[in-house]
């Protein structure tokens, strides 16, 4: 049997107090399998808390400022630290990064050439936050996750719906968060279908991706602390 690492993640409610809501999960436990966490140094910080799904709010004076802040260029992202971590884990795993993007990288190059999704106000914090930080967010509805969470290696043949319902069959090279029905993110690429984030979502898991080459788990936590503060900042 393979070793785990236990995480459990606590949860708010969206003004930030400690949650005393009985008819919802108040914690989430997620195992990393010892071969995620030791040979490709993957790790994972998480927060749970209850939101309010809405269409209605503009970040878009947040987004021009943004623009004129960031650092780097669409030339040079591939060189930024975050990136290259990123970058050097798909190969290690054999997959080509200039094929298949991270999806911070993604996200940032998107934004840097003009366009930016509009969602809604959880999952737009969550591509905000990833920009900013160029860390790997992932929004899961709570609702509909099932069991236990683990971050593990994908298994050959293995179904993944992804968030554009697009049916795709894993190699069994990815490594993927999955919970007792199957795939919920291809790390650090994709989000599932089944879990993605609804009109009537109540509660998320939100989840920052890291690589212990290269990325800091303080980034990946102020990178969720920052979806978190404006998912906030949308309620107001």
């Amino acid at each position: 049997m393979s070793l785990t690492v236990e995480m459990e993640v606590k949860g708010e409610d969206i003004k930030g107090k400690s949650s005393d809501v009985h008819d919802v999960v108040d914690v989430v436990t997620i195992h990393v399998a010892e071969e995620v966490k030791g040979a490709y140094k993957v790790g994972l910080y998480a927060r749970a808390v209850d939101v309010e799904v809405r269409h209605d709010h503009d970040f878009s004076g947040l987004l021009d400022g943004l623009r004129t802040r960031l650092t780097f260029s669409r030339d040079d992202l591939k060189s930024h630290p975050v990136v290259r971590a990123l970058r050097d884990f798909y190969w290690r795993l054999g997959i080509d990064p200039t094929k298949v993007r991270p999806s911070s990288e993604a996200l940032a190059r998107r934004f840097l050439a003009g366009s930016m999704p509009k969602i809604n106000n959880v999952v737009d914090a969550g591509n905000i936050a990833s920009i900013e930080t160029l860390v790997p967010i992932g929004i899961y509805d709570l609702a509909m996750i099932k069991g236990m969470l683990v971050l593990r290696r994908a298994i050959s043949g293995e179904e993944f719906v992804d968030i554009a319902g697009k049916v795709n069959m894993l190699i069994g090279r990815e490594i993927v968060l999955a919970d007792d029905e199957g795939v919920v993110h291809v790390f650090p690429h994709r989000d599932a279908l089944r879990t993605s984030v609804r009109d009537d979502t109540r509660r998320v898991l939100i989840v920052g991706c890291y690589i212990g080459d290269g990325m800091p788990v303080s980034l990946a936590r102020y990178a969720v602390d920052r979806t978190i503060e404006l998912i906030r900042s949308s309620l107001e």
